[in-house]
């Protein structure tokens, strides 16, 4: 096992806490990024080059064993370049896929998995045409690229198309563009899973998420949810992971309206909603899909009491309340801060809600951060 060098395509804090998952297991990591001060460099060796520089591909191939990524905008040509040499987890396919917003609405439906009414939009004819016929509220968003909310207009009413084209019209030739119809959703939830080589498939307990700005804010684990829709969940998550011949962890973005689960997107990778598993669970999210990539036995998925993920974005608070709290660990990515960059986060758990609920709700008024869990402590004291 130690001679095995795992290679990762990405150098954010995805791939930072796959590295420091992977040293129990007594693995050797190899990063590739486009930036030299990748985070994940500061604890793995780091090969700067551009994810179409075949060289530097050669490179990276012929240090590592097996080869994975953290993030989906890597290229999917530059995957399956990589898959041609070594093994590439998930496969490049799956990572296509995720990749255009149409493909993978038009894989749910296959699936028989709901999801919003969508159309493409390659003109601004068919912009109009879409809008007519999905209505109002709706929200264009490109087909490739966008994340964290980027890449996206909200359409209010008809008199929003110009603007919306205005904004993001020039991409249509180049990403392409999709019509999604809005969802006035009451929660969003996620499912994390992972498949082995082998097949096996295993998942995390629902997860429920809270975003701000279109940036995830805090998770919950588990999810409060009645055990039918649980149970919907991870069979829409594992039949999209069969039909994928998925290996690895991802993430399954879901709206909840009306006690109806429809699909909003499909990560092919490790997640922000399932950090807490680092802390929460049996087995985090990272050493599973570590275990999966490298055909090793999977862990236990089973969450340990009640846990609280908090994003920290732009710059990071002070520690002291969250560690001098019981349950309370502290995640600090390496980054310098920046406006609207995901930065670090932290995790609290408990035993019982309750005692989560009060933790959260002490820990929130020592940072000045009540807005931000107030929901979750809400949730939690649900009858």
């Amino acid at each position: 096992m130690s001679a095995t060098t795992v290679g990762i395509l990405g150098g954010g804090q995805l791939a930072r806490m796959l590295a420091l998952s992977g040293a129990p297991l007594g693995l050797r990591f190899l990063v590739m990024d486009t930036s030299g001060d990748a985070c994940a460099g500061q604890f793995a060796p780091l090969l700067v080059g551009d994810y179409r520089d075949e060289a530097a591909l050669a490179e990276f191939a012929d240090k590592v064993d097996v080869a994975t990524f953290d993030f989906e905008n890597v290229p999917a040509e530059s995957a399956q370049w990589l898959a041609e040499r070594v093994p590439v987890f998930p496969n490049p396919g799956a990572l296509a896929l995720t990749q255009d917003r149409l493909a993978e609405k038009t894989l749910f439906r296959e699936l028989d998995i709901p999801v919003p009414d969508f159309a493409d939009v390659p003109t601004r004819t068919a912009l109009d045409e879409a809008v007519a016929r999905i209505g109002t509220p709706c929200i264009l968003k490109t087909r490739r690229l966008g994340y964290d909310g980027k890449g996206q207009f909200r359409i209010k009413s008809p008199a929003d198309v110009d603007a919306a084209w205005d904004a993001l019209g020039a991409q249509a030739s180049s990403v392409g563009l999709i019509l999604e119809g809005f969802v006035a959703f009451q929660r969003e939830l996620s499912v994390v899973a992972v498949r082995g080589r082998d097949g096996e498939f295993r998942a995390w307990p629902l997860t429920e998420n809270w975003h701000v700005d279109g940036v995830l804010s805090a998770s919950l684990a588990p999810a409060r949810v009645d055990a039918s829709l649980h149970a919907t969940a991870m069979s829409h998550a594992r039949a999209i992971a069969e039909r994928l011949g998925y290996v690895g962890v991802f993430a399954l973005e879901l709206f909840c309206r009306d006690g109806e689960l429809l699909a909003n997107e499909l990560a092919p990778r490790v997640h922000n909603s399932g950090h807490w598993t680092i802390e929460g669970s049996e087995t985090s999210q990272f050493q599973n899909h570590l275990r999966a990539v490298l055909g090793l036995p999977l862990g236990d998925t089973a969450v340990r009491g009640v846990a609280c993920m908090l994003n920290w974005i732009g710059e990071m608070p002070d520690p002291t309340a969250m560690l001098s709290t019981a349950g309370g660990h502290w995640h600090d990515y390496g980054k310098q801060p920046r406006a609207g960059r995901k930065v670090g986060h932290a995790t609290l758990r408990a035993d019982e809600a309750e005692a989560l609920a009060q933790r959260l709700a002490d820990v929130g008024e020592a940072l000045g951060r009540q807005a931000q869990v107030a929901p979750v402590v809400a949730r939690l004291r649900e009858a």
